[in-house]
């Protein structure tokens, strides 16, 4: 019987290092992100969750170790890589004296797509999102949560195989972080796209998700939630992340004093 060849990997990294100085943010990092999978890469502000996507985006050279977006090795092939690659930082990158409109057509030229099909992606993603009316408003006279789903159209606009959210949430308010959840995993759902989600918030994690925990730089744990909570001997991923980094995480913002 005929085998079938198992998919390339999403994203793949191998034994992935990176120093400032002389402190270590990331030691010996791997793990692996199938498609069409929601991972989430879950760690206190410090665990190495920023450099890794700094890293996984070419911003920082790869100086020890290797990472793969579908197969290209982002240090050989930064080209073929980066094409399949979408990514909304934690920073706000919108120019708040362009309308959307603008904010949108720059990115989309800077990828090479022509002014028409630029205008028919921007009208179909803004219309997913329910933010059509928004089109020629100045991107400072959208709300924080709006801004952020602007960002994340922008990442979209190439069709990028491989999304990477950086702390998305950070500053948002409860009915905006839900909603930007459920619209990233609608894409995974719908569209097949891979995704790698950044986030210090235990409960932005689902019991389908991949979960990757990084602590101060080392891999704690990698696979799905049920299988993370059973190797800790947890009752629930919350107490599994509080186990595996020796402190108990921080409450949702709602919580917060």
């Amino acid at each position: 019987m005929r085998q079938e060849t198992p998919p390339v990997p999403a994203l793949e990294l191998i034994s992935v290092s990176h120093t400032y100085g002389a402190r270590k943010a990331l030691d010996g990092v791997s793990f692996t992100i199938q498609p069409g999978r929601f991972a989430v890469l879950l760690g206190l502000n410090g665990a190495g969750k920023t450099t890794l996507f700094s890293l996984v985006s070419h911003l920082f050279a790869t100086r020890g170790g290797q990472i793969r977006i579908f197969g290209y090795d982002i240090g050989r092939k930064p080209g073929d890589a980066l094409r399949r690659l979408g990514i909304v930082f934690q920073a706000r990158t919108l120019d708040l004296d362009l309308t959307v409109r603008q904010n949108l057509s720059y990115h989309a030229a800077l990828h090479g797509i022509g002014p028409r099909e630029t205008r028919r992606r921007i009208g179909a993603l803004l219309e997913s999102i329910d933010m059509s009316d928004r089109l020629n408003d100045k991107a400072r006279n959208l709300s924080g949560g709006q801004m952020r789903r602007v960002e994340i159209i922008r990442a979209l606009l190439h069709r990028p195989s491989l999304l990477l959210l950086d702390e998305a949430t950070v500053g948002l308010d409860v009915k905006s972080r839900a909603t930007i959840l459920a619209d990233i995993r609608k894409l995974v759902e719908e569209e097949g796209i891979s995704v790698l989600w950044a986030t210090h918030l235990i409960d932005e994690v689902s019991d389908a998700d991949q979960v990757i925990i990084l602590d101060k730089g080392k891999l704690m744990a990698d696979g799905g939630v049920e299988d993370v909570v059973a190797a800790t001997g947890a009752r629930t991923i919350s107490d599994a992340f509080a186990h595996l980094i020796g402190s108990p995480p921080p409450p949702p913002p709602e919580e917060q004093p």
